[in-house]
């Protein structure tokens, strides 16, 4: 049997189970390579695993089924991956540091306003490059941001859980208005229908190449940050009691919060609830220390995604159903759950 290890810090009670997160951890590893060689596997022309790993390490151009392989089916799940770890420890983040367990970069506007910047971006031709396209992701994601959390400190008591959830379920209605008003005014709907249903699809190597540093870089720095950020999820008044410089903290994990949602939005388009559904699950696993709930996010973000967009591709074949849509399937009855419970404290 796992043992979970209880640490006490001025009455509260950290659990950590590092047995279990070791292993979850592992397993989970496994379950994504997994996951992406299947998702490989299938499709319209159906490839067996052993041409699989001959066309990824043995590549030869003058097969059909490596070029099938090497150059659509394994950077577009490569990029579900790196798009569901993006979203998984945004969430887990932005749980952790406001304590609310409804928080998701879909739910408080961050993916809203990273749309609406896409739509900007088509409309007034600011920029055609990928790297253009994710900075003034990160920007329309930093206003949604900023709306969601200055609505919610507007009233006496500052900042809660349901103030936070309903100022972003308005601020979010709002920028997706905005963004679905310029894409009309500008007869742009053909080219944001990608962005708004959600998926990989058409995503090649030029974009990795700029997606996974980014992605690497913030998933670290959370990972560095995630002994604060445990702390800092018991409240701010324990935080600052034990000498943490909480606004630093915060100011440098919403930063980190901004890149990735808006790295993966850039990527995949306005996909929610992986950031919702995927720590509440890792957390009941390993415990509330945020030192495995990070990197356990980061992988099951990425097998969700992959799993969703494998399942996107086949369930209604040669059509393909939006990575969104299947995600919501799961993640709308779970969120569902969670507002029944009345927003409870996590645990």
């Amino acid at each position: 049997m796992f043992k979970t290890k209880t640490k006490v810090i001025k009455d509260v009670k950290v659990y950590s189970r590092p047995e279990v997160g070791l292993t979850i951890l592992l397993l989970g590893c496994l379950l994504l390579l997994l996951s992406i060689g299947l998702a490989i596997s299938v499709g319209a022309a159906k490839i067996d695993f052993r041409t699989v790993w001959e066309a990824i390490f043995n590549y030869d151009s003058s097969r059909e089924t490596d070029r099938i392989i090497v150059s659509l089916r394994l950077p577009r799940e490569l990029g579900a991956a790196v798009v569901g770890a993006a979203f998984a420890v945004s969430g887990a983040i932005m749980q952790g540091m406001t304590r609310n367990p409804l928080a998701d970069p879909g739910l408080l506007g961050l993916n809203a306003g990273a749309s609406l910047a896409l739509a900007c971006v088509f409309a007034f031709n600011l920029g055609s490059s990928y790297f253009t396209v994710m900075l003034l992701s990160f920007v329309g994601a930093g206003v949604g941001a900023l709306l969601v959390f200055g609505l919610g400190s507007m009233t006496r008591g500052g900042l809660s859980p349901i103030r936070i959830t309903l100022a972003g379920a308005a601020v979010s209605a709002l920028l997706s208005s905005l963004g679905e008003g310029v894409a009309i005014y500008y007869k742009l709907s053909q080219d944001l229908a990608f962005w708004t249903a959600g998926g990989v699809s058409g995503t090649n190597w030029t974009q990795l190449k700029i997606i996974v540093p980014v992605a690497l870089v913030g998933i670290l720095i959370s990972i560095m940050l995630s002994r604060q950020l445990t702390i800092l999820s018991f409240g701010e008044d324990l935080a600052k009691s034990l000498g943490q410089r909480t606004l630093l903290t915060k100011t440098i994990l919403m930063t980190v919060v901004l890149i990735l949602a808006g790295a993966a939005v850039s990527l995949a388009g306005a996909i929610a609830f992986v950031g919702l559904l995927v720590p509440h699950i890792v957390r009941f696993l390993v415990g509330t220390d945020y030192r495995w709930i990070i990197p356990c996010s980061a992988v099951f973000g990425s097998v969700l995604l992959v799993l969703a967009d494998t399942f996107a591709r086949t369930v209604n074949a040669p059509y393909e159903t939006p990575v969104g849509a299947v995600v919501a399937m799961v993640g709308v009855p779970f969120f569902l759950y969670l507002a029944r419970k009345g927003g409870r404290k996590l645990s």
